[in-house]
C-alpha cells in the first residue's frame, strides 16, 4: 500500500537560539523546538522528568470531597468496594489502589466485570454483588463517567459512589459523593490526559498527604501505572512522561511481583522501556480479560510474593496464546469475507459481522482490517442476544463522532477519537452497516484513506552518528505526541549490495555520494525495483545494531520512494 509523508514544520530561529543555549546537535535542537521545547528549563524538564513537578493533586474538582469519604470508610471500617475495568488500565487501576489501601484499611474487596457477561463499565451485577456483601462504598476506576443510572440503582439501595475516570463525561454526570474526572469542564486539574490509573494516583497522592503516611505509597505502584499509560496510547506529555519516565525505573529497580513474573515468563532479558510494555506485558494482561476472567490480572499484581505471581503469570500466557489463534482465525476470515464481497472495494469505511466470532479479538482484528484496507472499521460478533462490536479509525478521522451519528441504531456505544465500542440488536446491522458508510462517505477527506508518515525532519546521512542517537535515546519514553523521530533523506543511491531478504525483507546499503549507511527495511521487499534506480529517497528511524561486538547505526526504513 502506498503511504504519504508529511515533513512537519520547522522553525530554523527557534532552532538556532535553543542551539546556542544547549550547545547540543542541531538535529537534536529542532527536534525539540517541534515539540514546543525553546529554553534551557523546558529541555531539562524534558530529559530529566521530575516527581517534584507533579500538579497538586488537589486541585482536582471533588478531590477533598473523595478524601473524606475514604476517611469516613476507614475510621468506620466499612466495606470498600475497588471497581475497575477488564483491560490493562482497570486492571492496574484496581491492584494498585487494593495494595495502597490494604496498608491502613483491612475491609477491602474488588471486582472486575466480566467482558461477556457483564460488558464495558459499572454493571448492575457488580453492584448487586456489593449490596449482597454488605460493601457500602464503591471506588470505580477507569469507568462510570456514564452510569448515571446505575449510580443512581447503587445509591438507591446504601451504596456510595467515589469514581475516578478519564473518559469524556456526558451533560449529566452520575449522583456520585465524588467526580475526580479532569475532563469535567469546571475542573481545574492542569492536565487532561491522565489514564484511568493515573486518576487513582492522584487519588492516592492526596490520601497519603492526608491522613499523614510514611514514605510515600502511592509512589510503590508507578511500574503498574507506567504499563497503563503505555497501554492506554494516552499522550507522552506532561504527567505521563514524568509518571512513565519514573514508572520505567521502578519496574526495571524494584518491580511488582506481578511485572517481574510475567517478564520471567516471557523469557525478557533486557530492560523494559514502553515498547516491552506495549508488546510484551499488556497483551498478557489484556489476554485475560479477552479470553476469561480479568480478576487474573488483578490478583497477579497484587500477588504477596513472586512465586504465587508466576502461577498467575503462566495463566496469562497461555490465554495470550489462545487469543493469538483466535486473532489469526478471526483475523483471516474476515479478510476471507471482504475478498469475496465485490461491493467492498467502492467503499470507505470496513463493517464486518459474523455471530461466533470471539468477542475478546474483534478489537484486534479492527485493528488489523484497518492496517490492511486503512479505512475506518467495525466488527462486530453475538455477545448473549445482542451484537457488540469494536472500531478502530485512520489518522485524522474522529471515529466517535461518526458512530454518535449513527446512534439510532445503537443500544449503546463509547469511545475516543480512534477507538470505540458499540452495542445493538442484530436486526440493526445491515441498517447501521449502510448508515455508517454514509456518513463516513461524507465526512472523510480522501487523504485520510492512504496511510500517513509524518516526518520529523530531512537530514543528510552525515547528520547521523553514534552520539545523535544517544542524544535521541533520552527522548524517551516514547509515545503519542513524543514518538521516535523520523528522518528523511533524499537523493540516495544504492551502492550495489543492498538486496532482498527472507523474500519479503529489503537490506540496504546506500549511499548519498558521502557518507554510506546499512539498514532494513520490513515488508517493503515489493519496492525493491526503487532501490535499482538511479535516485530515491528513504524514511526511516535511527537503530543500534550489535553484531560481532560491534554497535553500529543503521536504518530502520520504513518506506522508500522515488527520488523526484
Amino acid at each position: 500500500m502506498e503511504k504519504r509523508w508529511q515533513l512537519k514544520p520547522a522553525d530554523p530561529v527557534k532552532t538556532k537560539k535553543l542551539q546556542e543555549t544547549l550547545k547540543v546537535h542541531p538535529v537534536l535542537c529542532s527536534l525539540l523546538v517541534q515539540r514546543d521545547i525553546s529554553d534551557f528549563e523546558e529541555a531539562r524538564s524534558f530529559f530529566r522528568p521530575r516527581l517534584e513537578d507533579l500538579h497538586s493533586p488537589w486541585l482536582f474538582k471533588d478531590m477533598d470531597k473523595a478524601v473524606n469519604r475514604i476517611s469516613q470508610a476507614i475510621a468506620q471500617k466499612e466495606k470498600v468496594l475497588i471497581y475497575g475495568d477488564y483491560d490493562v488500565d482497570g486492571t492496574t487501576s484496581v491492584a494498585s489502589l487494593y495494595l495502597f489501601l490494604q496498608k491502613i484499611h483491612s475491609q477491602l474487596g474488588y471486582y472486575i466485570p466480566h467482558r461477556y457477561k457483564e460488558g464495558y463499565g459499572v454493571s448492575k451485577a457488580g453492584i448487586d454483588y456489593a449490596i449482597e456483601n454488605n460493601f457500602s462504598l464503591i471506588i470505580s476506576l477507569d469507568c462510570g463517567i456514564k452510569s448515571v443510572e446505575l449510580v443512581q440503582y447503587a445509591k438507591d439501595n446504601g451504596v456510595d459512589f467515589i469514581i475516578c475516570d478519564h473518559h469524556l463525561p456526558d451533560a449529566i454526570l452520575p449522583n456520585a459523593i465524588a467526580i475526580l474526572n479532569a475532563k469535567q469542564p469546571d475542573c481545574a486539574y492542569p492536565y487532561k490526559e491522565l489514564c484511568g490509573c493515573g486518576v487513582g494516583f492522584k487519588l492516592m497522592c492526596a490520601l497519603q498527604e492526608k491522613l499523614e503516611l510514611k514514605d510515600n505509597p502511592a509512589f510503590e505502584s508507578l511500574d503498574l501505572l507506567a504499563t497503563a499509560i503505555a497501554a492506554d496510547i494516552v499522550p507522552m506529555t506532561g504527567e505521563n512522561r514524568i509518571l512513565a519516565y519514573h514508572g520505567l525505573l521502578r519496574a526495571n529497580q524494584k518491580p511488582n511481583h506481578g511485572i517481574a513474573a510475567l517478564c520471567e515468563q516471557s523469557g525478557l532479558k533486557q530492560e523494559l522501556d514502553i515498547q516491552k510494555l506495549v508488546f510484551i506485558i499488556a497483551p498478557r494482561v489484556n489476554a485475560a480479560g479477552r479470553m476469561d476472567e480479568a480478576s487474573k490480572a488483578v490478583e497477579l499484581f497484587i500477588a504477596p510474593d513472586k512465586n504465587i505471581a508466576l502461577e498467575f503469570a503462566t495463566q496469562l500466557h497461555s490465554d495470550n496464546t489462545d487469543r493469538r489463534e483466535a486473532d489469526r482465525t478471526t483475523t483471516k476470515e474476515a479478510l476471507e469475507l471482504l475478498n469475496t464481497d465485490p461491493a467492498s472495494n467502492e467503499k470507505r469505511s470496513t463493517v464486518v459481522y459474523q455471530p461466533h466470532w470471539h468477542k475478546g479479538v474483534v478489537g484486534i482484528v479492527a485493528s488489523r482490517l484497518t492496517e490492511h484496507y486503512y479505512r475506518p472499521t467495525i466488527v462486530l460478533t453475538k455477545s448473549g442476544d445482542i451484537v457488540a462490536g469494536s472500531a478502530r479509525s485512520v489518522a485524522g478521522f474522529n471515529l466517535y463522532e461518526a458512530i454518535h451519528a449513527c446512534r439510532e441504531h445503537l443500544l449503546g456505544y463509547g469511545g475516543h477519537f480512534a477507538a470505540a465500542g458499540m452495542t445493538l440488536e442484530e436486526n440493526k446491522v445491515n441498517d447501521f452497516k449502510a448508515a455508517f458508510e454514509a456518513v463516513v462517505s461524507q465526512s472523510i477527506q480522501s487523504d485520510q484513506l492512504t496511510p500517513l508518515i509524518e516526518v520529523d525532519l530531512e537530514v543528510s546521512l552525515s547528520d547521523l552518528n553514534l552520539s545523535l542517537y544517544k542524544l535521541i535515546g533520552q527522548m524517551e519514553p516514547f509515545g503519542p505526541e513524543n514518538l521516535r523521530p523520523v528522518f528523511w533523506a533524499r537523493q540516495l543511491k544504492n551502492t550495489g549490495y543492498s538486496k532482498i531478504v527472507k523474500e519479503e525483507h529489503i537490506r540496504f546499503s546506500v549511499t548519498d555520494g558521502n557518507t554510506t549507511f546499512s539498514g532494513i527495511g520490513f515488508g517493503l521487499a515489493k519496492k525493491f525495483h526503487l532501490v535499482q534506480q538511479s535516485n530515491f529517497d528513504l524514511a526511516f528511524t535511527i537503530d543500534e545494531n550489535d553484531y560481532n561486538y560491534q554497535r553500529t547505526l543503521q536504518l530502520r526504513v520504513l518506506d522508500i520512494k522515488a527520488s523526484i
